[in-house]
């Protein structure tokens, strides 16, 4: 797929809170690495035409310009149509000039194998760029999900804390009254202050994710960042899974990674075939126009260039009959290089299912945690109000009030990380059966 987005589009989303899809398609265009993969694309591009250029003829011009001085050469005097005319070889010029044309006419047919095996490397790095592009999108997914998990953390270490002031603060009037121990009131001081540590701590966690974002992103600066926090229901949570065998079956038929390794294979067999044309003669033209001139002669420039004109052409035929054993050695590493492909095409889909797998098995454990989850909070939240209201009338001590309130912080941490698993690991599913990503 091919991004597209100018810099007056790219303004906005700067200026506002980012959607997952508006992180990826920013990285699509401005990350560094897909960039380089896209250079490595065009050079490949090159190859491939300089490989087609290849069966055609060259054609070069040359010439050759002396000059030379003999301080201490004789003197010759010419007769010529009763003239006589002294000349002197202390100064001598000469030049030459040629055509030449080379023509390579069969080589073993390795010219047409080179040309498809450049092109089968042209789809090779494009299916690189696809594999860095979907290895980019996944750390997206999982740092925007985990600023996601981190921004609920956040909310509810704060109520956590409210609470915790609010039950101080009563603590503070029961002291007063006589009703209550000082140490206790110390108690939830400390209470209050670890609270207060474990927001610093979150929201440390959660700015960190933003600058791990940020940097996938390639943003730098100062610029405010922020994402979009979606709405996610229990039905976004508890969708149902789809088959692990489904999604591998989609994956292994349009997952670069598999596509790359199958391209690989072909390659090698493409090698194969070339190392074998190492023993096929090869026939090549070559043709040249020539001529030359020199000083020191009565001859016009023109009839010297027309007198030295020589033309020639000439048929190379070269045939292989020993070579050290380089076409026999050339062929077994290909042929080894195609076994190391196939061996490399079982590691991919192997690594491939086993990713999967490991995604449904994390998606339907966080499903089944969510649900217990649910319960959990609930009924930790109801006891948490009884026993706060009976530390109230003193019917309840301290302990029993902080144990209270940790088994309810402990119950939503659990519920709050289950249900981020249950939504990245099912993204990470739909997005190998071919969807978009998105929660």
């Amino acid at each position: 797929e091919i991004y597209t987005l100018s810099l007056h589009d790219a303004l906005p989303i700067l200026a506002s809170q980012w959607t997952l899809e508006q992180c990826i398609d920013y990285a699509m265009l401005h990350n560094i690495q897909l960039k380089q993969h896209r250079l490595t694309q065009q050079q490949n591009e090159l190859s491939t035409a300089q490989q087609q250029a290849s069966l055609f003829p060259s054609l070069s011009f040359s010439t050759n310009q002396n000059v030379s001085w003999r301080p201490w050469s004789q003197s010759y005097v010419n007769l010529s149509n009763g003239t006589m005319t002294t000349t002197s070889s202390e100064v001598n010029y000469n030049g030459s000039y040629g055509l030449n044309a080379n023509w390579t006419v069969w080589k073993g047919g390795r010219n047409h194998k080179n040309i498809e095996r450049s092109r089968l490397t042209e789809e090779v790095s494009k299916y690189e760029e696809e594999k860095t592009a979907n290895s980019i999108q996944e750390q997206i997914v999982q740092y925007f999900v985990q600023i996601l998990y981190q921004t609920e953390a956040l909310r509810v270490n704060k109520e956590t804390l409210a609470a915790s002031k609010m039950q101080r603060d009563r603590a503070k009037v029961m002291v007063d009254v006589g009703s209550l121990a000082r140490v206790d009131l110390m108690q939830l001081e400390a209470q209050v202050s670890q609270d207060e540590y474990d927001i610093v701590n979150t929201q440390t966690g959660l700015d960190n994710y933003k600058l791990q974002l940020k940097q996938v992103l390639e943003l730098v600066g100062t610029e405010q960042f922020d994402i979009s926090i979606p709405t996610l229901s229990d039905a976004n949570v508890l969708s149902p899974l789809p088959s692990k065998t489904e999604v591998y079956a989609a994956a292994v038929g349009t997952r670069p990674e598999i596509q790359s390794e199958l391209l690989n294979i072909e390659a090698a067999d493409l090698d194969i075939d070339i190392a074998r044309r190492g023993y096929y003669p090869s026939v090549s033209l070559t043709a040249g126009i020539g001529t030359s001139n020199t000083s020191g002669v009565n001859t016009a420039l023109g009839t010297q260039w027309k007198n030295n004109l020589s033309n020639s052409i000439g048929l190379t035929l070269s045939v292989p009959i020993f070579d050290n054993r380089q076409n026999k050695t050339n062929v077994a590493k290909a042929r080894l290089s195609k076994t190391a492909c196939e061996l490399n095409l079982q590691n991919t889909q192997k690594e491939l299912y086993s990713q999967i797998e490991t995604y449904w098995l994390n998606a339907y454990n966080a499903q089944q945690k969510y649900r217990s989850a649910q319960t959990n909070v609930t009924s930790m939240q109801a006891s948490y109000e009884l026993v706060s209201e009976q530390f109230r009338l003193g019917l309840k001590n301290i302990v029993e009030l902080t144990t209270g309130k940790n088994n309810l912080l402990q119950a939503q941490q659990q519920l709050l990380q289950s249900k981020y698993t249950a939504l990245l690991n099912l993204a990470m599913l739909r997005f190998y059966a071919g969807e978009k990503l998105h929660l």
